[in-house]
């Protein structure tokens, strides 16, 4: 049977992702040191998992409310203003969802009609661009440097709006390249915002896992919140990736039309991830988010040790400051990310995703991830100085 004529030609024209189809070949090999997933290393928090398997015994299995268990909302509210100093209504405007990537999905499919134009910062996460694109937009690249430390720069920001554009994401901490926008550099991005009347997609996924100073909400901004879906999760920072809980916060109007979507395409997120994370957030409050310190500490003692190595052995990079990735250049190997990493895979069976996965400008970069034990990075930096013993051409 011939399915061409089936098939979406949207979807078919989106490319897999770079990194899923880097380690489906990484997986054929015997021996690798694997650094490429990007989920924490850490154990979720016994108090999530206790109250899971309790809501299993009682037989708490049913549906919640599409928004999501109004006491997870209203302890979703209580942290984002704790922690973050942005306040939000846990009934008009926070709703559960599927990981914080299903919130990325139903705010794009909200708000974008056919060949509306969102901006996305380049290098970044690889489902930004095929979502827009699911969603009948166009992603434009907002092209960022390493001289900028990676950061979405105001004039970057400035050269790609259009008369089409209508959104931006802005995603920092970053993934892949685990920069910050400071406080200054997000007033910038504000101004320029406002000045083209656009709606911003938050993803602060990596929120709590920022490494210099404190992280800044983009919804702190002045006149921002208004303009602003902030999308976060429990994913990274309270290492629960695989429960699949995330949250979108939005003004009344876009949140209606996210939570629409929401009703008739997920229902609600599972129950019982939706209890566990309730018990993460509270078992936060009360040890004031001991757990999350004490894994941010143990990521800087590797993310400091990663930094110092890649530099001694002559692979160029930048200090970054959130998330829990380094982003190394290897244009001193005379080679781009995609012929260093599968090169490191074959012949010293190291695993790591080439920068060009996500975006263009990242093709003479290599993404590393220190969601690692220490000993484990060690021997892969072993590894990868013994490679570039045969590749380093100055």
């Amino acid at each position: 049977m011939n399915y061409e004529k089936y098939l979406s030609k949207t979807v078919k024209e989106i490319p897999p992702s770079g990194i899923r189809k880097f380690f489906d070949v990484a997986d054929k090999y015997k021996d690798v040191i694997s650094l490429g997933v990007g989920e924490p290393d850490f154990d979720t928090p016994w108090c999530a998992r206790e109250a899971a398997i309790k809501s299993i015994q009682k037989g708490m299995t049913h549906y919640t409310s599409n928004s999501g268990l109004p006491a997870l909302r209203e302890y979703t509210a209580k942290y984002l203003k704790e922690r973050f100093g942005v306040e939000y209504d846990p009934d008009r405007e926070i709703f559960i969802t599927v990981g914080a990537s299903e919130a990325i999905y139903l705010a794009l499919r909200a708000i974008i009609n056919d060949n509306d134009e969102v901006v996305v910062p380049e290098p970044s996460y690889v489902s930004y661009f095929p979502s827009v694109a699911m969603c009948g937009g166009k992603a434009v690249a907002a092209k960022c440097f390493v001289e900028d430390e990676f950061r979405l720069t105001a004039e970057n920001l400035e050269a790609v709006v259009t008369p089409k554009t209508k959104a931006l994401i802005l995603p920092y901490p970053n993934n892949p390249t685990g920069a910050i926008m400071p406080r200054e550099s997000l007033e910038e991005i504000a101004r320029v915002v406002k000045k083209h009347d656009l709606i911003v997609l938050s993803d602060e996924i990596y929120g709590e896992l920022t490494y210099s100073g404190s992280h800044t909400c983009f919804c702190q901004i002045d006149g921002m919140k208004e303009r602003t879906v902030l999308i976060n999760g429990f994913s990274k920072a309270f290492a629960m990736t695989g429960w699949r809980v995330g949250y979108a916060c939005a003004p009344n109007e876009i949140f209606k039309q996210m939570l629409k979507i929401h009703q008739y395409i997920i229902m609600c997120a599972s129950t019982n991830s939706q209890y566990a994370a309730l018990a993460a957030l509270k078992g936060g409050f009360e040890d004031s988010f001991a757990e999350i310190k004490s894994m941010v500490d143990e990521y800087d003692i590797r993310r400091r040790f990663l930094v110092a190595r890649l530099n001694s052995m002559g692979l160029q990079c930048f200090e970054p400051k959130g998330a829990f990735y380094v982003f190394p250049c290897v244009k001193c190997t005379g080679m781009d990310g995609e012929e260093f990493a599968n090169k490191l895979l074959e012949e010293n069976k190291v695993a790591v995703v080439p920068g060009g996965a996500f975006g263009e400008s990242g093709r003479d970069f290599i993404r590393i991830s220190y969601a690692y034990s220490l000993n484990k990075l060690q021997k892969a930096m072993d590894r990868i100085e013994e490679f570039l013993k045969k590749y380093k051409k100055h």
